[in-house]
């Protein structure tokens, strides 16, 4: 079995997810246009490869991206792992965001609701987006600015739908630490899905998240390991977390990716092997557009490393 197929547990519950996972925002179209047939090429190799988790939002090309996860899975529906996102609803209206979401539909709109019907129909909705009667995992979305309202509204509602097994586990799905730290401390999550903040560039999350995640139990879902595309590929003009890269994070990323040159490893290894260094993390999300895509970065993932590699990197001063 290839370390990608390789399954574990979600703490505290009886769902497996594979060591990799398919982030699902680049396949519907993330700044650049993805068809349907390319689509459907990809879900079909990422399936043969043995993925077995998906993780897809009503966000993502506004409500496009789980149609396509629900088509792309159709065939082997039973036997993969889906988590999604609560905490937007669609409507329509004016889509402002086809700059973003170029696939998506002009003639509707993104909108928070976080209240329990919102709730309960974001997850109708989803699923009736997914063709399925059920999903795994359910992740409170972007809680930035409705905190309370997460930890004290939605968190009980998913935390009932769990123990009436209408969903196995509960999660957050966020990009920053301190607001998932306080809704870690105030709650019973399974599991946290956290993009960028465990990454070759920023460990920011080792301080005190992954820490917490270790003592209440909750498993870290690491997105982002890219940093928006600058460990793949440190060029001038690769971006950080969304934005144009600085000079200084250039500079520290081109560090990096000699420091492995002059030991025959690949930066694109590396960013992705080493969320998984740190015990909470069980499983480390990617988000692909292509079949070259998927595989260039499953054979970097497979790729054997030293096992002194992070104690030499952070030795040379070029993590923490």
């Amino acid at each position: 079995m290839s370390r990608h197929s390789e399954k574990s547990f979600i703490k505290g519950t009886s769902v497996s997810v594979t060591k990799f996972g398919l982030g699902s925002a680049p396949s519907a179209g993330l700044y650049t246009p993805v068809s349907e047939e390319e689509c459907a090429a990809l879900f079909k190799r990422v399936l043969e490869s043995g993925i077995r988790y998906f993780d897809t939002a009503p966000l993502y090309a506004h409500g496009l991206g789980e149609l396509r996860v629900g088509r792309g899975i159709k065939s082997m529906s039973d036997e993969v792992v889906i988590s999604t996102k609560v905490g937007r609803l669609l409507r329509e209206g004016v889509n402002n965001e086809l700059d973003k979401w170029p696939n998506s539909d002009p003639n509707i709109d993104v909108y928070f609701d976080s209240s329990t019907d919102g709730i309960m129909k974001s997850l109708e909705a989803s699923l009736k987006r997914l063709g399925r009667d059920y999903i795994e995992i359910a992740l409170i979305h972007d809680a930035y600015t409705w905190l309370e309202e997460a930890i004290d509204v939605v968190f009980p509602l998913l935390a009932d739908l769990r123990s009436q097994g209408v969903i196995k586990a509960v999660g957050i799905g966020m990009n920053y630490c301190e607001p998932s730290i306080k809704i870690m401390k105030n709650t019973d999550l399974n599991v946290a899905l956290m993009a960028g903040r465990y990454t070759l560039l920023d460990q920011s999350a080792a301080e005190e998240l992954l820490p917490l995640a270790v003592e209440k139990n909750v498993s870290i879902v690491a997105a982002g390991v890219f940093n928006s595309g600058i460990l793949a590929n440190p060029v001038t003009g690769a971006y950080f977390d969304y934005e144009p890269a600085s000079d200084e994070m250039l500079n520290k990323a081109r560090k990096i990716a000699a420091f492995l040159k002059e030991r025959d490893i690949s930066l694109t290894s590396a960013a992705l092997q080493f969320p998984l260094s740190h015990p909470a993390v069980t499983t480390v999300l990617v988000g692909i557009r292509s079949i070259t895509e998927l595989d260039a970065n499953l054979e970097a993932f497979d790729q054997d490393l030293p096992a002194d590699l992070w104690t030499d990197l952070r030795s040379a001063g070029l993590i923490s």
